[in-house]
Parts: C-alpha cells; structure tokens; sequence
C-alpha cells in the first residue's frame, strides 16, 4: 500500500480520537460521579472527601456521591476502583496506605503504579509527637536519649499500619533506638492507653491532640510535617528537633482508573484544583488540621513514587507485614 496513503490515514485515526476524546470531556460529567472513599465512615479520609464533594459537584454540573468501601487497610476500595469503567465517573481519595500496601501485601489485587491515574493532591494532615507527663523528655533530643539509655523498654501506642505507627517506625528507623510498637484496634483506644499513662508516648493528630495539651494531660515534643503547624505555631518540627528529613503526614489525593481518557482527566484535575482553592473550604478543613494543597497529575504521581520507595526501606527494616 502506498506509504502517504498509511500515513494520511494514521493521522485521521489520530484527529478522530483527539476530536472524540474533546467531545467526550466537553459534554463531562453528563450523569453523577461515584467517589470511593477505602476508608470506614467518620474516618478522617471520610471527613476529607464529604467536605470536598459537595463543592466539587457543583464545580463539575454533578452530585458527587461519596461511596465507602473501607477493609483491609484500603485495598478494598481500592481494588473496586481498579476494576471500575475507565471513564471518569468513578473516582477514588486515596491516603497513605495506597504508597504502603505495595510493601505490607505480598500481593495485590491491582498494580499501584500502573492501574491507577492521578488527578492531584488534596491535602496534609500533620501529626504531633505527644508523651504522657510522667516521661521525663521535653524534647525530641531528650526523648531519643531516654530511648537509647533504655533500649526496649519505651513504647509508643499506634493502630497497625496508620499514619501513626509509621511515624513511630520512621522515628525508630532514624533516631537508631530500640523502641516498642504497642498495637491497637483504633486511634482511639491508642490515645486512651497514653492519657492513662499506659504506653509513654504516641504520634496522634494535632487536632484531638492540642485539648490534652492544653489540659496538661500530654506534653506535646514536635510536628510530624516538615513545615510548623498554622494550629501550633511555637511547635518545632521533628526534624528541626534532630531528625533531618523526618516527615509523616496523613496525606489524601484523587486518582482515577487508568485509561481513563486524557481530556476527562484535564477537566477533572483542573476542576479539583479550582475547588481545593476556595476559600470556605480551606477554612473548613484547616479546623480539622487538613491543609489542603492542590497541585498537578504529575506532582502528585511523583509524590506517590517517593512514598512508596520511602515506606518500603522504613517497613522491610521493621519487618512490618499485613496480617
């Protein structure tokens, strides 16, 4: 066959489907969007994703419907995701166990980096370094010297596989100390053990955190994030306090099926972004310690890269591994 014949025909192939793929995003949404939360009801990552949808919705023309699939640390929800039509009207908020679960689980249902696309960052959560106040440290420093003068002996309260226990295996993993994890079922009942004095100390969100503070029933070290928190100003940061580089926060971004088509995700990206800037919603949000900090497809996935490749050093070293 004549070569400028195939040639003139690849790039019509090429036209109709930039040409259809623009008429599919211009006429996006045309029915309402599912968002999948992989976390149980009244969760943070729930609290997140039922203040955004609302303005989300109405920034795209559709209701937004929040739909919880928690289990199994998040690849519940996230395996159902994976298996959902790749155009645009099935979307997930994913959090840190989507960059830890490649190393927890010998084996997923889906393939973290290849099935999934990324719409953008939403936000941070920082976490606060807090000890019961019968410890005798009131720094960072003095808590690592307890720690190394004590080998085994200090333990710190975490629900398994949580933001919180990762803070608690990266302090280990970077201050070279011999602490012990103290599993729980639950934030909550982690907290309760060390306002008890049960367990000496604790990563806990800043949030629900600074009222014990403040009543003098935890002393609060250090931020968990690399930047001082707006909510606790005077609060150093751990890696400021010693630890260069130490850095956890309950993150939350969007992502979508892969193959979800380009100009759908161009619009939806474009339309989160536009929403996590309003105004009403950062105030929302930052009440609960979320600042929320939007940015591109590409940052985002690049972020996700790094988290994965921070947190499999971090686990494999601890030897931590999903029951």
């Amino acid at each position: 066959m004549n070569r400028p014949i195939l040639r003139a025909g690849g790039a019509l192939l090429v036209a109709l489907h930039c040409a259809c793929g623009y008429a599919l995003a211009q006429g996006f949404p045309g029915k309402p969007v599912r968002l999948i939360v992989p976390a149980a009801a009244g969760g943070p990552t729930d609290v997140v994703a039922r203040t955004l949808a609302p303005k989300l919705g109405e920034h795209l023309g559709q209701a937004l419907i929040v739909d919880n699939r928690g289990g199994a640390g998040g690849v519940v929800g996230t395996e159902a995701l994976a298996k959902a039509p790749a155009d645009g009207y099935t979307l997930a908020i994913v959090f840190i166990s989507h960059a830890t679960n490649p190393t927890l689980y010998a084996k997923l249902p889906y393939d973290t980096l290849k099935d999934f696309a990324a719409i953008g960052m939403v936000g941070h959560q920082t976490t606060v370094l807090v000890v019961h106040p019968s410890v005798p440290a009131k720094s960072v420093g003095d808590l690592v010297a307890l720690a190394k003068a004590r080998p085994g002996a200090l333990s710190y309260a975490a629900d398994t596989a949580s933001a919180a226990h990762l803070a608690g295996e990266l302090f280990r993993y970077m201050s070279g100390t011999s602490i012990v994890h103290v599993a729980f079922k639950g934030n909550g009942p982690a907290l309760v053990d060390t306002l008890a004095g049960h367990v000496p100390f604790m990563f806990n969100a800043i949030v629900t955190s600074l009222p014990h503070v403040k009543a003098g029933r935890l002393r609060a070290l250090a931020v968990s994030s690399t930047q001082r928190s707006q909510l606790a100003p005077d609060l150093p940061t751990v890696s400021e306090s010693g630890l260069r580089g130490f850095e956890v926060t309950a993150w939350y971004g969007m992502v979508a099926p892969a193959r979800t088509p380009a100009e759908v995700m161009r619009k939806l990206s474009a339309e989160v972004g536009r929403t996590l800037r309003l105004p009403e919603l950062r105030e929302r949000l930052s009440a609960q310690g979320v600042e929320l900090t939007p940015g591109t497809p590409e940052q985002f996935d690049l972020f996700v890269r790094g988290e994965i490749s921070k947190w499999e050093k971090v686990l494999t070293a601890a030897g931590i591994r999903a029951q």
